[in-house]
């Protein structure tokens, strides 16, 4: 199944998504809180509800208070090797704020302070079955869907201190959504599917979530060895090779630009680029 969390119309909570049309499920609290919970999802074509296109739909978060986001850094090898690191025998974990992240289609904000703001595409998954101490061959039982995230990052205040949190967490810089796809409608662990960023038709990353170091099973077994997920945790996989920063010259989004990330299978996260000053006069 498909869904995107949003408005319509004046309709805001749950739509169900058949191709280019959606429905809004009845009885739901806003975001996928209670699906994820086990909620009944009828078909689509039982739903009482008009079709909308889902070009109209708005986007919200899929999960409007996550408990935790926890984010991998350095998970694609070549990715790694541009951003001059050595290849680690642990994932790089990080977590980030509510406050730094949007949904899709949200301006992503270049702040005041720095213009040195890069993309990064990544795989996310929200936790279904929550746990502690889960094993990797359970693991994928524990996933409730898939969504795309684009990792913004403020290089010059990620470098600032060896703890990346700074740069990693400034408002309005993490775009989530539109689209969540359970795990049927992917391979399993949703390996194997193109992943890529583009401003235009200019290509900036692209790659296969086939390369990660730490698959989605192996993350969700090591995670949950030091904290207990729960449901409506978001985890995001990491970003492969092309980030701005390796670049000659570096390659930073700017405003009037829009980057859009994607994840074969899932769909299109895109973002306006907008100066921290314009954002807060909108």
């Amino acid at each position: 199944m498909r869904f995107i969390v949003g408005e319509a119309g004046g309709a805001k909570g749950v739509f169900l998504v058949n191709g280019n049309q959606a429905k809004l499920l009845p009885g739901q609290n806003g975001d996928l809180s209670a699906l994820i919970s086990g909620a009944d999802v009828p078909d689509y074509a039982a739903v009482e509800a008009s079709e909308v296109a889902v070009s109209d739909i708005r986007p919200d978060l899929p999960v409007a208070n996550p408990g935790k986001i926890i984010c991998l850094g350095l998970n694609y090898i070549d990715h790694i090797k541009e951003g001059g690191y050595a290849v680690p025998e642990y994932p790089a974990l990080f977590m980030r704020s509510l406050n730094s992240l949007m949904p899709a289609g949200a301006p992503m904000v270049r702040p005041n302070c720095s213009h040195k703001l890069d993309y990064e595409v990544e795989l996310m998954l929200i936790v279904g079955k929550g746990g502690r101490h889960i094993a990797e061959e359970d693991a994928l039982d524990h996933v409730f869907g898939y969504t795309v995230f684009n990792d913004g990052s403020v290089r010059d205040y990620q470098r600032k201190t060896h703890q990346w949190t700074p740069g990693k967490n400034f408002d309005s810089t993490g775009a989530v959504g539109p689209v969540v796809v359970t795990p049927d409608e992917l391979p399993e662990g949703a390996s194997g599917l193109k992943i890529e960023s583009r401003v235009g038709s200019e290509i900036l990353q692209s790659a296969t979530t086939s390369d990660m170091m730490w698959p989605v099973a192996k993350t969700i077994a090591t995670i949950s060895e030091y904290t207990t997920l729960e449901p409506g945790d978001l985890i995001a996989m990491g970003t492969p090779p092309g980030v701005g920063h390796a670049k000659t010259p570096p390659r930073w989004l700017k405003p009037g630009e829009v980057i859009e990330v994607e994840v074969e299978g899932i769909g299109i996260c895109a973002s306006p680029i907008v100066d921290e000053d314009a954002a807060g006069a909108a």
